[in-house]
């Protein structure tokens, strides 16, 4: 199975990477899939025109990200919180790969404050139902980012652990129902 974590920010030195790198490998260490990061810093996505409906109606410079997100069978989407929601960056992301049917979503939100981007959860969880997606209810709502992981990715707060392993194995288990792995003795 693919999962492509969307790091959704835009900011040069965004705090929330950290959890996505963190989630990276962590995923990769408890799970045999193909977890990869789409930073949304890495593309040049133009403001939206169209919508790219199939692979071959994306543009060229950016067949490697379509070839990605339609061949993503569950998402992570990680994001601050700006004004109450998440990121223009995020939102044009898949504004461009709309109809996401039958993947599975994870909902991670993180900021340096108290409240971790709890506001921005609860406006994805509308973003995720318009794109035709199945989101998980076990959020990761970080609070204290800057507290709880390094630049690097790495977990300073051993205490978080419990959060994460929640949100990871709920995840798990919704993206593996939608798209049960066949193991090659099941297809003979």
């Amino acid at each position: 199975m693919n999962i492509e974590i969307i790091s959704g920010s835009p900011r040069k030195n965004s705090m929330t990477n950290r959890v996505a790198l963190f989630l990276k490998a962590y995923l990769q260490k408890v799970s045999q899939h193909n977890i990869n990061i789409i930073d949304v810093r890495d593309w040049d996505i133009p403001v939206l025109e169209t919508a790219w409906m199939s692979p071959e109606k994306v543009p060229a410079n950016l067949q490697p990200l379509g070839s990605r997100m339609f061949g993503a069978d569950a998402f992570i989407m990680v994001t601050p919180e700006y004004n109450g929601s998440y990121t223009s960056a995020l939102k044009n992301l898949f504004d461009h790969f709309p109809k996401q049917q039958h993947k599975a979503f994870g909902i991670v939100t993180a900021s340096d404050g108290a409240m971790g981007g709890i506001r921005a959860s609860q406006q994805l969880q509308l973003l995720i139902h318009a794109l035709f997606g199945i989101g998980s209810p076990y959020m990761l709502v970080v609070p204290g980012v800057n507290k709880k992981f390094d630049e690097q990715g790495n977990l300073l707060d051993p205490n978080f652990q419990k959060n994460i392993d929640i949100f990871v194995t709920e995840l798990l288990w919704l993206a593996e129902s939608i798209h049960p792995v066949v193991e090659p003795a099941e297809l003979a």
